[in-house]
């Protein structure tokens, strides 16, 4: 063996070199990733309490609102001819309907129609309230099961 050979870097020195390299990027790539979790973590620990608070609140000013407009029994008629309900109002009034019907089942629109309001208020209840409400029955229909229509239990 020369001289020369033993101190220049052959192929596979040169291939260590540069996996090392890589090596160490990876290890840093993983280091990163472990802090950017750790601060992530404690935002949402921060922040949990906080939205907790907020969505109390939101729902004490909801059910508060909906007590002031049953109060002042606010109804308004549009200038399209559709009545606009209160948020309470809505609901006691979707449900005095499903209650004069008890056998049928109603799809939103037809509450809409029955109410002379717009059936996206009507379904947008729905959604909002009208699914945790323990005196409405939900009842699937149409292709996949996407569309309801609702009758009192």
């Amino acid at each position: 063996m020369k001289k020369s050979d033993a101190s220049n870097p052959d192929k596979y020195d040169l291939f260590i070199q540069k996996f090392d390299e890589f090596q160490s990027l990876v290890d840093k790539k993983k280091e990163l990733q472990e802090k950017i979790a750790l601060i992530q973590n404690e935002c949402r620990e921060k922040i949990q309490p906080i939205e907790s608070e907020l969505s109390s609140v939101i729902k004490r000013l909801d059910q508060r609102l909906s007590r002031l407009e049953e109060a002042t029994g606010k109804t308004e008629t549009r200038p399209g001819g559709y009545t606009r309900y209160g948020r309470g109002q809505l609901g006691a009034a979707i449900k005095e309907l499903l209650r004069s019907q008890p056998q049928r089942s109603f799809k939103p629109k037809e509450i809409a129609d029955a109410l002379n309001t717009k059936g996206t208020s009507v379904s947008l209840w729905f959604n909002k309230y009208g699914m945790a409400d323990e005196e409405i029955e939900r009842v699937p229909s149409g292709k996949g099961g996407k569309r309801f229509v609702y009758k009192i239990r």
